[in-house]
């Protein structure tokens, strides 16, 4: 529970109003350090109602993070079981779901501080390593994959303490699929009972 909950918050420090433009010119070191910095100002007003915070991490959300990439991966093998409209209301509810259990998340924010470390290269993505600096504790080491597309710079997997969010959302996903015999309409059924209250754009 206690890494599930970093692993959220972390996921939240990413995520800021960086234009796509901009973030084309950037490396994805200084792109990873401008999104967690921005995000502080963007999202850690407790003023903001329920309904305010998942608008703007919507927003924010599908401006830097590859949301269709991680969604696919997280459905795994499923996904090209999957028909055309499946997959349609598969994206839809898995952004969703994002939105629905990072979204508020800022709430728990307790002074924590953000520090991004340099970048290595695994095959067509880059991964930037920082620390979540807390008051009380060690810090938490977070890994964040880049990759560099058609609209620029983009997150497609947060990794805390070594623990991929991608991996861990698709084993979680193909659990609830095998025990419904293989059908992919129980996740989506799944989903949608699951964010039937997040906030539509």
């Amino acid at each position: 529970m206690i890494r599930r909950s970093f692993l959220a918050l972390a996921a939240c420090f990413a995520i800021a109003a960086a234009a796509p433009a901009s973030a084309q010119n950037q490396n994805p070191a200084q792109f990873i350090n401008d999104l967690g910095q921005k995000a502080l100002a963007a999202l850690t007003n407790k003023q903001a109602s329920a309904t305010e915070l998942q608008q703007r991490f919507r927003a924010l959300l599908n401006g830097n993070f590859d949301v269709p990439t991680i969604g696919r991966f997280a459905l795994g093998r499923y996904w090209n079981a999957a028909n055309p409209q499946q997959q349609q209301d598969y994206l839809k509810l898995f952004e969703d779901q994002l939105v629905d259990a990072y979204a508020t998340r800022f709430r728990e924010y307790a002074g924590e501080t953000f520090k991004v470390g340099g970048a290595r290269t695994e095959g067509n993505d880059s991964v930037v390593t920082s620390q979540i600096v807390r008051p009380q504790g060690p810090p938490i080491d977070v890994e964040w994959r880049v990759r560099n597309g058609a609209q620029g710079l983009r997150i497609v997997d947060v990794a805390v303490a070594g623990v991929s969010m991608a991996t861990t959302q698709r084993s979680e996903f193909a659990a609830v699929i095998e025990r419904n015999g293989g059908n992919v309409d129980s996740l989506i059924q799944a989903l949608r009972t699951k964010t039937v209250t997040v906030a539509k754009p």
